[in-house]
């Protein structure tokens, strides 16, 4: 489950707009505002949910499910190669 505010999170933390989200993850950029607009988890059908998390964590970001915590979003660590 992906939640509206965890999307806008994802967006503040790549530094990303409503239009940045909908050309990278080619949903129109109303469609990204509507939803955005509730709270709660991601409305609409449910590919296009996918869509928006698919860009966001093709761009770094992982989704943190509900543990106890909280859900939310981080920034992906990045690897280091071997020397």
């Amino acid at each position: 489950m992906v939640t509206t505010r965890q999307i806008k999170a994802a967006r503040a933390l790549l530094a990303w707009s409503q239009a940045d989200l909908a050309d990278r993850s080619g949903v129109s950029e109303p469609t990204v505002a509507r939803l955005e607009a509730a709270d709660g988890e991601i409305g609409g059908r449910e590919d296009t949910a996918q869509k928006l998390r698919a860009a966001i964590e093709e761009a770094g970001v992982e989704f943190i499910d509900e543990n106890g915590g909280g859900s939310g979003v981080r920034l992906r660590k990045a690897h280091r190669a071997k020397p």
